[in-house]
């Protein structure tokens, strides 16, 4: 008798996925375990250098750590939940498997200005030049297939969750198709107001620890203060495409259909 191989997972509902093609930002709660985001923070606070039970330690609004693929991080990055999203919004085999979390940007309570809460889109390309506003992004999004927002600690409304402008990456999309293969740099982006006025509307990346926010790699967002009392750990790591550092998105794919989308309505 031959055997049915069971159906691959499917993490999205078709409403999640119509919602990400619009707004370019689709939740996942559960994405991760727990018990994984606190082995994660219990490295993290080893390299901080500080004490999770002495906020008179906790002196910077924010401290950055680097690059982080040690098993629990990896772990969390490659969850049956995840890669059936990967799947579902970029397309099977048109990305690369998580090998290393990225950046840790980890926000104390702090009445100090972080420093850093500018709305920005993640470019993706020439990243070897020194000044990041000369690092770029094209229309078919080289190099970067989706932004990633993983949270390793609760975080609340207080705790300075990632302000997110859904619908933002349409206007980007638009920004960008002009420039053709070569792009924009960031600061061509933001001499250009790439976020837009739109209507004011902002989101909030926060949910317990576990939680995933999968988000097009045009979409604007920001930084914020922490107001809360508990430091917020989160990961921004990209999406590479499977043939990156030349390839794009599908634009067959959610990720590019919202592009497609955005031009014909722009």
């Amino acid at each position: 008798m031959i055997m049915t191989p069971p159906a691959s997972p499917r993490a999205l509902t078709r409403a999640q996925i119509d919602q990400f093609v619009t707004d370019g930002v689709v939740r996942i709660d559960d994405a991760f375990p727990t018990d994984v985001a606190e082995q994660a923070r219990a490295v993290l606070w080893r390299d901080l250098g500080l004490e999770p039970d002495r906020p008179d330690t906790w002196t910077h609004p924010v401290m950055r750590l680097d690059m982080y693929s040690q098993p629990p991080f990896i772990e969390a990055a490659n969850t049956p939940v995840l890669h059936a999203a990967f799947d579902q919004l970029v397309g099977p085999g048109r990305w690369r498997p998580c090998r290393a979390m990225g950046t840790f940007p980890v926000r104390f309570p702090s009445p100090k200005d972080p420093g850093d809460a500018g709305w920005h889109i993640d470019v993706s390309f020439g990243t070897d030049d020194p000044n990041f506003l000369n690092w770029r992004a094209n229309i078919r999004s080289k190099g970067r297939a989706l932004l990633m927002l993983f949270l390793f600690s609760d975080v609340s409304e207080a705790d300075a969750p990632t302000r997110i402008r859904p619908g933002s990456h349409r206007r980007v999309a638009r920004l960008l198709a002009p420039a053709g293969e070569a792009g924009l740099t960031l600061g061509e982006l933001a001499a250009r107001d790439f976020g837009g006025p739109g209507d004011g509307s902002e989101m909030s990346a926060a949910g317990p620890a576990g939680t995933v926010y999968l988000c097009h790699p045009f979409l604007a967002h920001s930084a914020q203060p922490h107001r809360g009392t508990a430091p917020r750990f989160m990961a921004q790591p990209p999406l590479l495409p499977s043939d990156w550092p030349d390839g794009g998105v599908d634009p067959h794919a959610p990720v590019g259909q919202a592009i497609a989308d955005a031009l014909m309505d722009g």
